[in-house]
């Protein structure tokens, strides 16, 4: 045997990205999961938890080949934000999951909230008395109070036809809001912020209630709740691109595009107050 290949034979083994991406993908995702730094950002979202956390990841990623396709290390990150917000990523229980879309010839998971994610944040807070959201079927809708908010739904229900949705909370200092939507506004909104609408595989497919009262909560609590860095995290991180672009269009619209005077008058202060000096 010549030099050459002895050297060929004798030499290490070297590990690199080829070898890396020829894993399968489970085992790339676990091989992310070992690393130290990732380790360290999971104990430090859910503590003590933190093992009962990645051993469900593994087990989500693990039965979903969609989910597989998906970059491991974009699968992570989109799980860091369910770890921050300490919810479960299991569509069973409704809390929280991640989705795989195809992007451009490319899948890409987000991660998505339920409406039982919602309303287990808000309930956190301690803020609210009541939250809730449901159906509304045909018949039960009595009248809408354009200038409150509130409905009367003391109608006689006549059939199994939903024609609306709403949400309602209602906070423990006796703020109380309704919001309603009729079954075509929420069909709308879907079609127009949701990139999995129409999908046969969709939650709003297989499961039009729920998303339709994840929506509704989304919307309550987003415009009228008491909102804790959870709740405000938890509403920026469940927002897909198309929502993201309507945002950001609506900012380009209403914001001021002059700088505003705010110079403070003396004249402009109330007898008797004191100078103060900026709290900021």
């Amino acid at each position: 045997m010549n030099e050459q290949a002895q050297g060929k034979a004798a030499g290490p083994k070297v590990t690199g990205k080829s070898e890396t991406k020829t894993l399968a993908p489970i085992e790339r995702l676990k091989q992310i999961l070992s690393a130290e730094s990732v380790q360290t950002q999971f104990e430090n979202a859910l503590a003590e938890n933190r093992g009962a956390f990645v051993a469900s990841l593994i087990d989500v990623y693990g039965s979903d080949r969609n989910l597989q396709q998906c970059d491991p290390r974009q699968v992570v990150m989109e799980a860091l934000k369910a770890a921050t917000l300490k919810l479960p990523l299991n569509k069973q229980l409704g809390f929280s999951w991640l989705v795989p879309y195809r992007v451009n010839g490319v899948m890409v998971a987000q991660f998505q909230i339920g409406y039982r994610g919602y309303i287990q944040l808000a309930q956190r807070t301690g803020q609210y008395r009541y939250i809730n959201a449901d159906a509304v079927y045909e018949g039960e809708l009595v009248r809408a109070d354009k200038l409150t908010g509130e409905i009367d739904l003391s109608g006689q229900r006549a059939s199994d036809e939903r024609v609306g949705y709403f949400a309602y909370i209602e906070t423990i200092n006796g703020f109380r809001k309704t919001v309603y939507w009729t079954k075509e506004q929420v069909i709308a909104h879907a079609k127009k912020f949701s990139r999995s609408w129409g999908k046969p595989e969709s939650a709003w497919s297989t499961n039009f209630d729920a998303m339709a009262f994840k929506t509704m909560l989304r919307h309550i609590l987003g415009h009228y709740g008491i909102l804790s860095v959870e709740l405000m995290n938890a509403l920026g991180a469940d927002r897909d691109e198309a929502e993201e672009r309507e945002f950001a269009d609506e900012v380009e619209r209403e914001a001021n595009g002059e700088i505003l005077d705010a110079d403070y008058r003396e004249a402009d202060r109330p007898q008797g107050a004191a100078a103060q000096e900026p709290a900021f």
